[in-house]
């Protein structure tokens, strides 16, 4: 017993220990990356990572599940992000670092929670990246076959469990955005601008177009489930909200991050929920929501129906072809930075935190992008955009936590941004977190504990032992003990 209790104790203690925010914050100053990145490209970031995932693709499945109230369902999941994404925006102005929640996690709560959130980081990233690629696989067939008559056989765009061998336009388009992002930072930065702008583009052509055959006899009846559907809706389009936060996983390559980093974050998240509420609520009005089931490229039929006429699908999917694209490249990004800073650490390979001659992390992307588009060709997209949206409501959760934390332990501290209305932005914000994860299906919770496992497993085989926090606060120690 003597000597296994000096053992437990400091093992409690490395699960509470906190990384210094000073410490994560002279580190972000001074990174290898490169500092390229202003405010358009920092929002054009956050938008190419969000706008276009639930619209494009999740719309068909969440509007028969709420009935045309599915509005409201992307209302009540803005809300949501919306709490947390002023939480966000303190913390990255405040710990300007790549690794997003992961980070603030480990200033505030220790090194055990803050692995969870980078665990479920990893989750978020990384399954929606592969439901993103699986769903622009269906607009890139609905745009061949409308442009020049041909299809992707079958075999060949599904997965073996919708019948298929593999879904090869996901792998592909996967492994093309990790060798944009390896060319680097700027040239990647340029890329999802120019398709973030065209995203925008053909989504307000696309409301130009069907609100021209809104009839309001489609609103009926407006919640044919009640809350519970508006609320499960909600919790299934939360994963269309989830790119807001790539912003943050761009600390060290913004060129002036306490006051770019929260602006982007606000303002991305302000045109991309205008934009779900807008397509939503004319693609319902115009079709019905029951039409839009079942179809994972539904918003190239509801302009087939409202038109009669091919080329505004045609138009439509070709926009949606390089718009997916988009946030398969930014939300892949955002990955590969998460698991610098925890490279960095020492929780995860050294090799994820090298630089290359670009100044980006080259092994760590290539790694990357080869594990999800795997995962892209073999999952089909149902399963993955639900257990994303739960990696994204815990590591949201924590973060509202975070500022909490981080307020009572260093009021002090410099902040370019603070959340209105302390405590209960936060508060709010948790709590709806807490709403939408209940919502979520039982098979969800099933994945996401033996994802948990997987993590609990890596973090105490590996994480623990080879944690950086070791060495420095053994250094620490040494020089309490010189002096």
């Amino acid at each position: 017993m003597r000597v296994a209790s000096p053992l437990v104790s400091l093992t409690l203690q490395s699960l509470l220990r906190t990384k210094p925010v000073e410490r994560i914050t002279d580190e972000g100053a001074n990174t290898q990356l490169k500092r390229s990145l202003g405010l358009v490209p920092l929002i054009a970031l956050s938008v190419g990572a969000t706008l276009g995932t639930g619209i494009f693709v999740v719309l068909g499945e969440a509007a028969p599940q709420a009935g045309p109230a599915v509005v409201l369902s992307f209302v009540l999941a803005a809300l949501a992000a919306l709490f947390s994404a002023l939480s966000y925006a303190e913390l990255a102005g405040a710990v300007p670092v790549s690794g997003s929640a992961y980070s603030y996690s480990y200033a505030t709560m220790g090194e055990f929670v803050a692995w969870l959130c980078g665990w479920c980081l990893l989750l978020e990233y990384g399954v929606s990246v592969a439901a993103v690629a699986v769903g622009w696989g269906g607009y890139l067939n609905e745009f061949l076959h409308s442009a020049i008559g041909v299809r992707i056989p079958d075999a060949l765009a599904s997965s073996p469990a919708a019948g298929g061998i593999m879904d090869l336009p996901a792998a592909v388009v996967v492994l093309l955005a990790a060798l944009v992002l390896v060319g680097g930072a700027r040239e990647s930065a340029v890329v999802t601008t120019v398709t973030t702008v065209l995203k925008l583009l053909v989504l307000v052509f696309f409301v130009a177009v069907t609100v021209t055959a809104f009839n309001s006899e489609n609103m009926a009846p407006f919640a044919p489930a009640g809350i519970a559907g508006i609320t499960g809706g909600a919790s299934a389009v939360f994963f269309s909200f989830i790119g807001f936060d790539a912003a943050s996983t761009a600390g060290e390559e913004a060129r002036n991050p306490q006051r770019d980093l929260p602006r982007a974050i606000v303002i991305s998240l302000g045109i991309v929920t205008a934009m779900y509420v807008l397509v939503a609520l004319t693609a319902v009005g115009a079709v019905g929501a029951d039409a839009l089931g079942g179809q994972e490229a539904s918003l190239s039929a509801v302009m087939r129906d409202v038109t009669g006429a091919g080329w505004p699908s045609t138009v439509l999917a070709f926009g949606a072809v390089i718009a997916i694209a988009s946030v398969v490249l930014t939300v892949l990004y955002g990955q590969t930075r998460v698991l610098v800073s925890m490279s960095r650490d020492g929780l995860v390979p050294a090799m994820f935190a090298r630089v290359g001659k670009r100044r980006v992390p080259t092994a760590n992307t290539l790694v990357v992008g080869g594990v999800v588009a795997a995962l892209a060709a073999f999952v089909p997209l149902g399963q993955l955009a639900e257990a994303t949206s739960i990696g994204t409501l815990v590591a949201f959760a924590l973060v509202n936590i975070g500022v909490l934390v981080l307020r009572r332990t260093k009021p002090d501290l410099p902040r370019s941004f603070r959340a209105p209305l302390m405590p209960i932005t936060p508060i709010i914000g948790l709590g709806l977190c807490v709403l939408l994860v209940a919502g979520l299906k039982p098979q969800t919770w099933l994945a996401f504990a033996i994802w948990t496992v997987v993590g609990l497993g890596v973090y105490f085989l590996y994480g623990v032992h080879r944690s950086r926090l070791n060495d420095w606060q053994h250094g620490e120690r040494a020089q309490a003990g010189q002096s």
